[in-house]
């Protein structure tokens, strides 16, 4: 029995904590300190609560080990101090959060010059978070009294950690008013200005980087916090600054002031389109995009005017970014040299663009008309035809257009260049449509945009039929010459129509399989006989196949009918009996016929029967 055997264990850590001489580095070699902290073993958190013990720890996590020790070993003690002082257990968290002096050391780790070692780093930002979510109003009442708090952070921003913890302050403070008060001292600290200053040419890149995400997730948070909110609560001022017209122009006046570089434009663009909701308008729906709105989507909150206002005056420096991108030099791809590479700029400005025309603002797409901003977008579509991060928003950018009506004074961007002229959006489909055949009747490669060009010339079809505003659509296709217009139909009846069929997926391929083994040269016994062929597919797969049923004249209405076409029903089912049945007598008959061949013509022979071995004597060959 079980109780015959004493199985209960006495802790090491009990074992060591029974010493009056047991240090703190003894207690965090043993393997099972953190689970035994997690545990509430109140020995060992009475000794670890105790002043010099966390003292230790604070300082482990926020001083740089000594050089000298091994790499692996290095950052061994301040992991397992920083587990331990966030393990979430409240002897701890009261002792640290309560202790002023413990608060000092670690706000000291922020007062060194940068850069941060990372590690420590995220001990620091991972300790400090916890105290914010436990110690709530210790922590906030520690920091505000410190007056460059903000700026030590933003001065470390190059860390990530720094990041993370500003985001902690701003998601994980509660109750409701106390973070309302600790978003008033973020945004009295000037928060959003000080890291929009961040996002300019000739900052660390790095910096830009986390500044533009943080930005990014200030956006996120504070509207996912604002759809949570009461109606009488007050407004998130961090987000009121950001979506200001004041602060977005200021965002603009850094990306384009002075030597524009590909860094500040990414980052700045990011933050734009995090205001603009750059969220999925479209889903890709049996090969077409289809528009969550008409599918019963709504969005979440209207773009704020304020925004549009702000960018409207710098679409024309957005246009000259698509037409003189900040320099890149020559990549080598899987299909050559790119002499001048796209780059992330210019298909960040292809992102905004998309993200402008979902928002349908009649002055934002009046301006792109004007720009002929649609039409520079169609040459980068067809120039970097490997490139299907742009091909997707140029395809979004056509969507956007055709899914919303247009006035009658104004006519839709896509459909209009800035002379007032048709768009040649449908002679360079059927251009570069020709083009493509060409290349691929000499033997070349097919051109890698043509998935989403097929699905621009579906949407085209579609709105020509029932789009929002199919009149003024086919007033502008009639203007086209009459030759094109030919092209056109007849590109639409055959080229897209047989297209949209190949690409439908079918459940089943009768196409014939081909070895890949060394005996393809070889020729097959069995002759190209395609009937017979065809006779064992249906017989094969005559259970799973669509057409089957069809085929023979199954369908819904008669299963529902009543018993009078039972009888009826059966013959059909004998004939199919008779179907199956002579589909598998004539495969039989064709295996048999095509294994007599492998027959010798010479008389059998008993292969078990003992004879002579005569080396000499060359094997016959067979026909294989």
């Amino acid at each position: 029995m079980f109780w015959k055997f004493d199985l209960h264990t006495t802790s090491h850590i009990d074992q060591l904590l029974d010493r009056e001489d047991v240090t703190l580095r003894e207690l965090m070699e043993e393997d099972d300190v953190l689970q035994e902290c997690k545990a509430q073993n109140r020995r060992l958190l009475l000794f670890l609560s105790q002043e010099h013990c966390m003292q230790e720890l604070v300082s482990l996590i926020t001083t740089e080990p000594p050089a000298d020790l091994e790499e692996r070993s290095r950052f061994k003690f301040p992991n397992i101090a920083c587990e331990l002082l966030t393990s979430d257990v409240s002897i701890i968290n009261d002792k640290l959060g309560a202790d002023e002096s413990l608060l000092e050391v670690l706000y000291h780790f922020l007062e060194q010059d940068p850069p941060l070692n990372p590690l420590l780093a995220s001990f620091f930002s991972k300790t400090i978070g916890n105290l914010i979510a436990r110690k709530t109003e210790q922590v906030i009442t520690f920091l505000k009294k410190k007056e460059g708090f903000i700026g030590l952070v933003l001065k470390h921003i190059d860390a990530s950690a720094m990041m993370d913890l500003l985001l902690r302050l701003i998601s994980c403070v509660e109750p409701a008013p106390l973070r309302q008060e600790v978003l008033h001292w973020l945004n009295e600290e000037k928060l959003v200005q000080r890291l929009t200053e961040l996002i300019h040419t000739g900052k660390d890149e790095e910096r830009q980087s986390n500044a533009s995400q943080t930005l990014c997730d200030i956006i996120r948070l504070s509207r996912d916090q604002a759809n949570q909110m009461q109606e009488n609560m007050e407004a998130d001022p961090l987000l009121a600054v950001l979506e200001s017209q004041e602060s977005v122009a200021g965002l603009l006046k850094n990306m384009f002031e002075g030597e524009r570089s590909e860094a500040s434009i990414v980052n700045g663009t990011q933050v734009l389109l995090t205001l603009l909701e750059a969220r999925r308008f479209f889903i890709v729906n049996a090969g077409r995009l289809m528009d969550l709105y008409s599918q019963g989507y709504e969005r979440s909150y209207t773009v704020n005017s304020s925004i549009l206002n702000a960018i409207e005056p710098h679409l024309k420096d957005f246009q000259q970014l698509l037409l003189a991108p900040p320099k890149k030099s020559a990549i080598l791809t899987t299909v050559g040299v790119l002499e001048q590479p796209l780059g992330n700029a210019r298909l960040h400005v292809a992102r905004l663009v998309a993200a402008l025309l979902q928002t349908s603002a009649p002055s934002i797409c009046q301006e792109l008309c004007n720009l002929a901003t649609m039409e520079l977008l169609l040459d980068l579509f067809f120039k970097y035809s490997w490139n299907n991060f742009l091909h997707l928003q140029v395809e979004l950018c056509v969507a956007a257009i055709l899914s919303h009506p247009s006035s009658d004074e104004r006519p839709s961007p896509v459909l209009q260049n800035h002379d007032g002229q048709p768009c040649q959006l449908v002679q360079r489909i059927l251009d570069a449509w020709e083009e493509n055949d060409k290349i691929q009747s000499e033997g070349g490669t097919r051109r890698g945009n043509m998935g989403h060009l097929t699905r621009i010339a579906n949407m085209v079809v579609q709105n020509l039929e029932k789009g929002p505003e199919p009149s003024q659509i086919t007033d502008l296709m009639k203007e086209l010459p009459e030759d094109c217009r030919g092209r056109w139909e007849s590109f639409v009846d055959e080229t897209l129509r047989e297209t949209n069929r190949r690409n439908t997926v079918e459940l089943v391929s009768t196409h014939n399989m081909h070895s890949s083994s060394e005996d393809d040269d070889m020729e097959s016994p069995f002759p190209n006989d395609l009937s017979l062929q065809q006779a064992f597919s249906d017989y094969q797969i005559q259970q799973m196949t669509a057409n089957f049923v069809d085929q023979f004249g199954f369908n819904d209405e008669e299963f529902s009918e009543h018993d009078e076409n039972i009888k009826h029903r059966c013959k059909k089912t004998n004939f199919i009996t008779m179907f199956v049945q002579a589909n598998a007598a004539a495969f039989e008959a064709c295996c048999k016929e095509r294994i007599r061949q492998f027959d010798d013509a010479e008389e059998e022979e008993d292969i078990w029967e003992e004879k002579e071995m005569n080396y000499a004597t060359q094997a016959k060959s067979r026909t294989r």
